[in-house]
């Protein structure tokens, strides 16, 4: 393939597409855009209407050193798939997301416009900070769990004196060890998390649950008296949105624990339509799977947590169709939350008996979208979820297996998914760029391109060992997977702590989960990598290209792999090596409209050795290490 075909480039974002967000029978121009040559004759823009194949021929338009290929077209589908036919004298290339082929490709990875999509705008300019709240900071200590104040599946609570003490085993503590942080703790910590940045809020669960982790509610209509009840909510979300923050929450609608009031075992059930309790009756049994001899199904074997039936309209009505129903009333006047994170949501509304998923996925978009058109629907999935984001039901997914996952392995870990399993996970061969490229490439091409920047790009959770308490990761390599993570199309998720290194190991999953450490300016290490989060921050934040601004692979040899995001006028190159040597990349900055020019310094402040030449910008990138180059206002 000849150069030219490198800097082939069109999206379905608003800088290729002139409305990214169109509405029914609405018109839109679609553009694509490569540095001018001589090779090109006609470019046509080719989708399907009502299964027809349809070819437009485009329109040229020089602009600098680019050539932009523009046509109209109406959206009269439901979902507007198409992809490009390059033509030359000899040959024919066909465009897709995924990939330039020399041959007509399949229509799996077309770029993708879904029609009255209603997103989340604020979302891909945003910064979230992950908090597990009893862990974060103790606000209240009148509030706190005490010990042996209560009893769950026949194991006490646990209240831990001494806040540095690190988490303890799940055998010894059951998550009935409380540390004592709150909402009121966090309210206490806004300034500090304006200091570092970030703008949204993320919170694991904060309903009504006797254990620390609250993924198995007892009652989803009350915020746990332990975190500050409701009026705390009220007040964080209140001091939050006065400081133009966000706040998203954390459910699990696939599971109740069952001891939850709305269990067969339970003594009553709480009905919205009523704003009242009443014994359960033959409806609510509906709510799960309960056999003749009571036993039930649970969710991934664990006894303690019972799935819900989404078979049951009356389940339906009370999770999300009532005006009263759990995920409505957080979402409403007073509490005025801004985004629901959705646990398991990979498993919701299915299994063996019944499997609803695609429809109620769909059910809670719209009733969730009509009562605030700008709520963030966020699902927890590890693995390939691209059919839940085709802009019918969730807004994004946890990007385990676009960014976490591919990312960790990039600079020495192995699956994080994998690795549970002792055959499939075992070391193997270090990971290449090009393998990294093609897991990342796959995945994002599947995927409207507003949702692509959408995506919750994180490296650590509360569900995974932070990356880097390995010990086999080095300073070096978690900075450049910290970089990716940020650069990447996508929001950004910095789990509390890793800003500051907190301290933890990789065995057990409770090592993560250790308590903030609020002395952490005392020590160089925290200091510094602070410094770092809150640089990338800024830079996420306020950069257009990451917004929402085009990605495309420049380089994937060996163990270096390079990326560009970039607009019109803003160009951000990022190269990064977990090789053990020194490596050269070529950059041809006029592929995006820019001048060749040599770099000095990269964003982050290192020294750059960089060279301009006939092909392009020759750089020198060091062994281990990330350069992020950034180009602004030299656009032709």
């Amino acid at each position: 393939m000849s150069n030219w075909l490198e800097s082939v480039y069109s999206d379905s974002t608003k800088y290729f597409v002139s409305n990214p967000y169109p509405e029914l029978h609405e018109k839109v121009t679609i553009s694509i855009r490569m540095r001018k040559n001589d090779a090109i004759r006609s470019v046509y823009l080719r989708y399907r209407e009502f299964g027809i194949e349809r070819r437009l021929e485009m329109q040229c338009e020089e602009k600098g050193k680019l050539l932009y290929y523009r046509v109209e077209v109406i959206m009269r589908e439901r979902t507007f798939r198409y992809q490009f036919y390059l033509v030359t004298d000899r040959e024919i290339y066909y465009y897709t997301q995924y990939r330039i082929t020399d041959y007509i490709p399949e229509e799996s990875r077309d770029f993708i416009i879904p029609i009255n999509f209603k997103p989340a705008k604020w979302v891909s300019s945003a910064v979230f900070y992950q908090i597990f709240p009893d862990r974060f900071y103790n606000g209240d200590p009148e509030i706190s769990v005490q010990d042996n104040e209560y009893f769950y599946q026949g194991y006490p609570s646990i209240a831990i004196k001494e806040w540095d003490t690190p988490a303890g085993k799940y055998t010894e503590t059951r998550n009935m060890d409380f540390y004592g942080g709150d909402l009121e703790g966090i309210i206490q910590k806004l300034d500090y998390l304006q200091e570092l940045g970030v703008n949204a809020v993320y919170l694991n669960p904060i309903f009504l649950s006797p254990s620390v982790h609250k993924y198995d509610a007892l009652d989803y209509f009350t915020i746990d008296p332990h975190l500050g009840g409701d009026r705390a909510l009220i007040k964080l979300t209140g001091e939050l949105h006065k400081r133009g923050m966000k706040l998203m929450l954390d459910i699990s609608i696939n599971h109740t624990s069952s001891d939850g009031i709305w269990f067969n075992k339970s003594g009553q059930f709480y009905d919205v339509s009523v704003g009242a309790y009443h014994n359960p009756g033959a409806e609510e049994r509906e709510f799960y799977f309960l056999d003749d001899k009571k036993q039930y199904d649970v969710w991934c074997d664990v006894q303690t947590m019972p799935k819900l039936n989404y078979g049951s309209q009356k389940l339906r009505d009370m999770v999300y169709r009532s005006g009263a129903s759990v995920l409505k009333k957080w979402v409403k006047s007073p509490y005025h939350i801004d985004g629901w994170r959705f646990d398991v949501a990979e498993c919701m509304a299915r299994n063996q008996y019944v499997d609803v998923h695609g429809e109620v996925l769909a059910e809670i978009r719209e009733n969730l979208k009509a009562e605030k058109e700008d709520l963030f629907l966020l699902a927890e999935d590890w693995v390939d979820c691209s059919d839940d984001l085709q802009g019918d039901r969730w807004d994004s997914t946890m990007n385990y297996y676009g960014c976490a996952r591919p990312i960790r392995e990039f600079v020495g870990e192995r699956d994080l998914f994998l690795s549970r399993d002792a055959e499939l996970g075992r070391e193997r061969e270090k990971v290449t760029a090009k393998r990294l490229a093609s897991r990342i490439r796959q995945f994002y091409g599947k995927l409207p391109s507003v949702i692509q920047h959408q995506m919750f790009n994180l490296l650590d959770s509360h569900d995974v060992p932070r990356l880097h308490n390995n010990e086999n990761i080095s300073v070096n390599d978690y900075e450049t997977a910290v970089i990716m993570m940020f650069t990447l199309p996508g929001t950004v998720s910095v789990y509390y702590g890793d800003e500051v290194a907190l301290t933890g190991g990789t065995e057990l999953i409770e090592e993560c989960r250790n308590p903030m450490d609020w002395n952490w300016r005392e020590k160089k290490e925290a200091a510094e990598r602070f410094d770092m989060y809150q640089r990338l921050i800024a830079l996420k934040r306020h950069s257009p290209a990451l917004e929402n601004g085009g990605f495309q692979i420049i380089s994937e040899k060996g163990y270096v792999f390079s990326y560009a995001r970039f607009t019109e006028e803003e160009l951000i190159i990022v190269i990064s090596s977990t090789d053990d040597k020194v490596n050269e990349v070529m950059l041809a900055l006029e592929d995006f409209g820019f001048d060749n020019q040599a770099f000095t310094q990269d964003y982050l402040g290192k020294a750059v050795v960089s060279q301009v030449t006939a092909e392009g910008v020759k750089v020198d990138v060091p062994a281990h290490m990330s350069l992020v180059l950034c180009v602004h206002k030299n656009y032709h």
